[in-house]
């Protein structure tokens, strides 16, 4: 078997459907985004959003997260597709790294105008 730490660096890229349709509320316009809404996975997008790539373990590190929680929460998001997930290997070490994709920054700039609006309508009162 020959020495893996000599094979070149491989990459492999997964990519995910089209991200779902923002929710319409009752007024016909666009609701929140249920799937970014929820705490974790809105960390990972945030932390992506300010970040060209990071890797697991970093967002890990970052979150302050358990390897399953990331793990759950990134497959959501990659689904949807929020973030791209990068995997490879160097030597014979696996690496994964997240990325941003463009329907998800599209996505999180949404749900935070959403946000921002609910909180002038709120002070507003």
């Amino acid at each position: 078997m020959a020495d893996s730490n000599l094979a070149p660096k491989t990459a492999r890229t997964r990519d995910a459907a089209p991200g779902p349709a923002p929710l319409k509320g009752e007024r016909g316009g666009a609701a929140h985004d249920r799937l970014i809404h929820e705490r974790m996975r809105l960390a990972i997008v945030s932390a992506l959003a300010v970040n060209e790539r990071l890797s697991f373990n970093d967002l890990k590190r970052l979150l302050e997260t358990t390897d399953g929680n990331l793990s759950v929460h990134a497959r959501k998001l990659e689904e949807a597709g929020y973030i791209v997930c990068t995997k490879s290997f160097e030597g014979r070490v696996p690496r994964t790294e997240y990325r941003l994709s463009a329907e998800g920054r599209r996505a999180l700039e949404r749900y935070l105008a959403h946000m921002e609006a609910l909180i002038r309508a709120t002070r507003d009162r």
